[in-house]
């Protein structure tokens, strides 16, 4: 019998990759002023570090629920204080990185970034039982809403709408704060692990439940009122994207819909535009919706209600 074929080792020309990619940075970065700093170290957040970051306010913000599995109650607060201590410590390297990035060509703006970064995040942490609060009645609402829940720690456990507001109470106050790159890294790690795509932008009201929750899209500008409920793939996006006179899509519009309170959207509903879905409606599934909508309508695939002489259903 004779023995094993020899195979030679495989060569893969590596200088050559190395070299072209090296091209294609330099030819990326140039034109936008993306040159290393003088010690040649990162200058973008790290999606890595972000992630880490928000287990650990997980952890902190729902202890005996989120955090380690061994925690006992008579050391919460210890380890609630030395969880987010660190957090925050991690947290403000992240804004350094992002205040650095935004004022690279700014002397002004790079010299204070130090200051400014502390600041931040230290408002970020005084805003954390405030989140905690607005998390409760998230939880709540997802609890009374929802027949199939038997308790509130299951919906907290296992709900990916409590997940992705969990994340986007924390990005939306990072938004508000002024580090908008690490709020859209906040939301998109949600997105990821959930499939709910909630930009740190958007206002959402108190008592908020997503059920299901994969496909859905909620927008920049949207505002959302007090109990809301939307189902799986339902969007809440923009109608059209005017050009500004470089051709670029002009930044900032107020382009999403208003959801006014106690407003029910169900699965596969598509509103778009800065359109208003008055208080108390009742949004149908698969619906698409360009027009306002008054307090109190039910709006159906099928047909429009005689008292909606506002509304319709876009094509």
């Amino acid at each position: 019998m004779n023995g094993p074929t020899h195979i030679p080792p495989a060569h893969w020309n590596l200088d050559s990759i190395v070299s072209g990619l090296r091209d294609a940075r330099v030819a990326w970065r140039g034109p936008r002023g993306r040159l290393r700093d003088d010690a040649g170290l990162r200058e973008f957040p790290s999606q890595e570090s972000l992630r880490q970051i928000v287990k650990d306010l997980c952890g902190a913000l729902f202890p005996m629920r989120l955090g380690p599995i061994d925690l006992r109650e008579e050391v919460e607060d210890f380890y609630v204080g030395h969880t987010i201590g660190a957090a925050l410590d991690a947290l403000l390297h992240q804004v350094r990185l992002e205040l650095h990035y935004v004022g690279r060509h700014d002397p002004a703006l790079h010299a204070e970034t130090q200051q400014r970064a502390t600041e931040i995040v230290r408002r970020f942490g005084a805003e954390l039982p405030a989140v905690r609060a607005a998390l409760d009645l998230d939880v709540m609402a997802a609890y009374q809403g929802d027949p199939a829940a038997h308790n509130v720690d299951e919906v907290l456990l296992c709900y990916p709408g409590v997940a992705a507001m969990i994340h986007h109470r924390l990005a939306n106050v990072l938004y508000r704060l002024g580090v908008p790159m690490l709020a859209r890294i906040v939301a998109e790690i949600a997105h990821a692990d959930t499939g709910i795509d909630i930009h740190p932008g958007a206002t959402i009201g108190r008592s908020f439940f997503i059920d299901h929750g994969t496909g859905v899209v909620i927008g920049e500008t949207a505002i959302i009122g007090d109990r809301v409920r939307l189902y799986q793939m339902v969007t809440l996006g923009a109608k059209r994207f005017p050009p500004g006179e470089n051709g670029e899509l002009k930044k900032g519009l107020a382009r999403h819909p208003l959801i006014e309170d106690d407003v029910v959207i169900y699965a596969g509903a598509t509103i778009l535009g800065r359109v208003t879905i008055g208080k108390g409606s009742t949004i149908g599934g698969n619906v698409w919706l360009t027009r306002n909508v008054p307090p109190g309508s039910n709006v159906t695939q099928a047909s429009l209600v005689s008292d909606m002489p506002d509304c319709g259903l876009g094509g």
